[in-house]
């Protein structure tokens, strides 16, 4: 797993899952001719992902970014058409850590699209339970609403098997929400109505956490927005406000999907990359230099 401490957070990528998406997809309008000299893909056309839920530990609290897909309610045909290769191993991943679900504090979803919000239940002897029965989960008030009232474009993403079990444990929030002193929740749109980001501060640095605004460093032209994005339009707007935000203030990057880079920090201008911590299991599909943005 990947760990990397900024200054009094500590961040664990934990090892979530690694899957196949269909290149089309998440890369919208832009032509596979375009795209696929910033990302290698297979030939059944599909390009390689993670799933990975990211762990901040700070003040003695721990706190979760996204949950995972879930695995263990997935029917066969879900898991073929999720791209799915193994069985999801969070809780493992925290138990090499010396925690268990039941320790974590906190959750923030970004979005409760399946791929992200399927991990917060697991099915116990045909039973749904909540996976972190413990944790405060935390997401914005517009995408809580939109999970109980899904409409025929979302029905098939916000499932009631992910949501229903750990209802009592939501809280949400409307523009912004200050989780402590460090750590702070934004409410962007775009992906999805309610989505929304993560903003790490220590000292004078920041972090962020744009979730699936910008899924891979290929996807850091604004313009480049997946087929699966409800509001294109507001991904645009907001994807172009928080990376000037980011290289202006020189903010480091941090991903759930890219399979390549676990973080990365670009000049001011947004054209180099200065800093990056690769991810530390193989991906899928190999990478070389020639896709570097």
């Amino acid at each position: 797993m990947n760990t990397y401490q900024f200054g009094e957070v500590s961040i664990t990528w934990l090892d979530g899952m690694r899957s196949y998406h269909d290149g089309g997809v998440l890369f919208g309008p832009v032509p596979k001719a375009v795209w696929n000299k910033k990302f290698p893909v297979n030939n059944k056309n599909q390009i390689p992902q993670v799933m990975d839920p990211i762990l901040l530990q700070y003040q003695g609290e721990n706190i979760l970014i996204d949950t995972g897909i879930g695995t263990s309610k997935m029917t066969n045909k879900q898991r073929r058409n999720a791209g799915v290769t193994r069985d999801t191993t969070v809780e493992e991943s925290l138990q090499a850590l010396g925690l268990t679900a039941a320790d974590i504090d906190t959750i923030i979803q970004t979005h409760m699209h399946n791929d992200h919000a399927g991990g917060l239940t697991k099915l116990v002897n045909e039973t749904l339970e909540p996976v972190f029965p413990n944790a405060t989960i935390y997401m914005n008030e517009i995408e809580w609403d939109e999970v109980r009232n899904p409409n025929e474009r979302t029905a098939g993403t916000y499932l009631k098997d992910n949501w229903q079990p750990v209802q009592d444990q939501v809280v949400t929030f409307s523009d912004k929400f200050e989780l402590n002193d460090a750590i702070t929740l934004h409410h962007t749109g775009g992906h999805s109505r309610g989505h929304s980001i993560v903003v790490i501060a220590q000292n004078d640095e920041t972090m962020i956490h744009m979730g699936d605004l910008l899924m891979t460093t290929a996807h850091l032209n604004p313009l480049w927005v997946p087929a699966v994005d409800d509001y294109p339009m507001t991904s645009i707007e907001q994807k172009k406000k928080w990376l000037e935000y980011g290289f202006s203030h020189q903010s480091q990057f941090i991903f759930y999907h890219d399979p390549y880079y676990a973080l990365v920090q670009w000049d001011k201008s947004g054209e180099k990359i200065v800093k990056s911590i690769p991810r530390d299991k193989e991906p899928l599909i190999p990478y070389s230099e020639d896709y570097m943005v």
